[in-house]
């Protein structure tokens, strides 16, 4: 785990948060063990700006990733910072009730499942097809 936190505290020194001054980085172990890693980009209409869990989850699917077993998110933050609802949304779509690893620049802050975080998501179940 200390590795995945360790990848996760490195991807977030390439954030570019230039508006908010808020850097996070993100570290998602795939179903095989490699580590592909993400940060948040920043955009001047903050709507348009991208989070780090969902580079990493791009980033991954982009590599043609489709399992995944844990992500770590590390912000410069005292209290845990889980992932925004768009990210747990996404998460949830793309890598299911995964193990989610909060920390901090100094250790770890909490650990939560994904499915306690979003208790009631959205996905195929509830599509008509």
């Amino acid at each position: 785990m200390a590795d995945l936190v360790a990848a996760a505290r490195a991807a977030r020194r390439h954030a570019f948060a230039p508006y908010s001054g808020f850097l996070v980085g993100a570290a998602l172990e795939t179903a095989d063990g490699q580590v592909v890693t993400g940060c948040n980009v920043e955009n001047a209409t903050y709507g348009l700006t991208v989070c780090a869990e969902r580079v990493a989850i791009w980033k991954a699917m982009s590599e043609g990733h489709r399992r995944f077993m844990r992500i770590a998110i590390v912000a410069d933050a005292d209290a845990p910072t889980p992932p925004c609802g768009a990210c747990r949304q996404i998460l949830w779509e793309f890598a299911g009730d995964l193990e989610v690893i909060l920390a901090n620049l100094f250790g770890e802050t909490g650990r939560f499942r994904l499915a306690d975080l979003l208790p009631m998501p959205f996905d195929r179940r509830l599509l008509k097809t």
